[in-house]
């Protein structure tokens, strides 16, 4: 794995999410209370940009166009496409899959993702 500089502490601040280039890939990285966290930022169920979505309580990511949820720190499936009601018929097509994590590291009040 490789590090990547993204961005200065002081660019996300607490409770928000940024896309960055990162390793020839778009990465989201999130500032929680405890820390950084980086995911892949496109929704596994339809490709969607996760970091226009909407930060839940307890460190979940809400995807803008269907609604899935993720747990930040793990990648996780929280709550599997279910808007608008419809989509629901359809998410036989495609399976409940995580999100890929990446580690995060500040050095010098630099933040680091490594891929």
């Amino acid at each position: 794995m490789v590090r990547h500089r993204v961005c200065d502490e002081g660019d996300i601040p607490v409770g928000g999410v940024r896309a960055y280039k990162a390793g020839g890939q778009t990465v989201a990285v999130f500032h929680l209370d405890d820390g950084f966290y980086s995911t892949q930022n496109d929704c596994t169920h339809l490709f969607a940009s996760l970091h226009k979505g909407k930060m839940i309580k307890g460190g979940q990511i809400e995807c803008p166009h269907h609604r899935t949820r993720f747990d930040i720190r793990t990648g996780s499936v929280v709550c599997w496409a279910n808007h608008p009601p419809g989509v629901r018929l359809l998410n036989f097509l495609r399976a409940k899959k995580a999100l890929k994590t990446y580690p995060v590291t500040v050095e010098a009040g630099q933040v680091f993702v490594e891929i």
